[in-house]
């Protein structure tokens, strides 16, 4: 059984296709199985082997953040000022850059100012998480990132040196991706030391946890992903089920059309257990095989167009998880717990300032 940790999605053609980047070689929780089994809340009598990380349409709090258009020039100028530190439409410029080759997603009139608008908040949430990890006196050495980088060329299968090449061609700044690199590392040594800072996981917890997810495997699961649409856009449910008969991009199609929180993540909702779906998404999925997708299914105030990844039968899986196992994931959750929330603190001390 995977371990469940987090997740980082590089895709590239020209290097690997089909392939996820593996950042395990960085940080162990940011491996490539997260979209699979991420985890958020726990849910009464289930397992943390199988929890969903988004509740269906579950919301989420984000900064607010101005509207703004992509950059139509090349001039530099400030696009907004962080507790002190700018970010200048270079900065942005990168990292739209990054997120366009990280997710392969094609850019349009309908999505280049939601791009534009997610890269801003990640951008001001990394700024964030440096000016932080500094203040408690976290240092990342121009070495540390170096073997990061080494390691993350070797997971991937990557010759040595050959990243940068890759980003040339993507016209992404080699010192911009070392910036995002120290601000991760930084981030992660700093959410770890705080977490833990009051003990780590017990033998009670793992035993607790390992009974937990003994007793749910006896349940069967769906590994599934959404796109909801709200009934005031009815129409646009049945456009996109019609449409993604003949295009199989549903990641694609979550990310620019869904109106759930899991868009950002191509509509990826984990390990579902089926008593906790509503009624008609229940019967829909039991009419589907892994790979297919559904009809628009009415559910209160919307319509879920679901599709199908895996089913997991009780009795199927002959390796439940080792002790190792869930004292891993138990950490894994400790920190993503923890990260999410310490964000959200910072993000409401912190002194934004946008230039427009």
């Amino acid at each position: 059984m995977k371990k469940i940790i987090l997740a980082a999605f590089l895709f590239l053609e020209t290097v690997t296709p089909a392939h996820a980047f593996d950042f395990s070689s960085i940080d162990p929780r940011l491996s490539s199985d997260r979209d699979e089994n991420a985890v958020v809340e726990p849910q009464p009598q289930a397992s943390s082997v199988f929890r969903s990380p988004q509740n269906l349409t579950r919301s989420v709090e984000h900064p607010k953040t101005p509207a703004a258009k992509p950059m139509r020039n090349s001039s530099v100028r400030i696009v907004a000022v962080v507790n002190g530190d700018i970010i200048s439409t270079e900065d942005i410029d990168n990292r739209v850059k990054a997120f366009i080759m990280i997710n392969q997603i094609p850019v349009n009139d309908e999505n280049k100012a939601v791009i534009y608008q997610r890269v801003l908040t990640s951008t001001i949430d990394e700024k964030l998480k440096v000016q932080d990890a500094e203040k408690n006196g976290i240092n990342i050495t121009e070495k540390e990132v170096d073997n990061a980088i080494a390691g993350f060329e070797q997971t991937n299968k990557i010759p040595t040196g050959k990243i940068n090449s890759i980003l040339k061609q993507y016209g992404i700044s080699e010192e911009a991706f070392r910036e995002q690199m120290k601000s991760d590392l930084a981030w992660m040594r700093l959410v770890r030391q705080k977490a833990f800072a009051g003990g780590g996981i017990t033998d009670k917890d793992v035993q607790k946890e390992l009974a937990v997810a003994k007793a749910d495997f006896a349940s069967p699961k769906y590994q599934m992903s959404e796109i909801f649409i709200s009934s005031k856009n009815a129409a646009r449910a049945s456009q996109l089920a019609a449409t993604l008969k003949d295009d199989p991009r549903f990641e694609y199609y979550a990310f620019q059309f869904s109106e759930s929180p899991t868009a950002s993540n191509g509509g990826k909702l984990g390990w579902i257990n089926k008593e906790s779906l509503a009624q008609p998404l229940q019967k829909a999925l039991e009419k589907l095989k892994p790979g297919q997708i559904s009809a628009p299914i009415q559910v209160e105030n919307g319509y879920y167009i679901l599709r199908l990844e895996q089913i997991y039968t009780p009795g199927s899986n002959t390796h439940m998880p080792t002790e190792a196992d869930i004292r891993q994931f138990l950490e894994n959750q400790k920190l993503d717990t923890f990260a999410t929330q310490y964000i959200q603190t910072l993000r409401q001390k912190a002194v934004v300032e946008f230039r427009g």
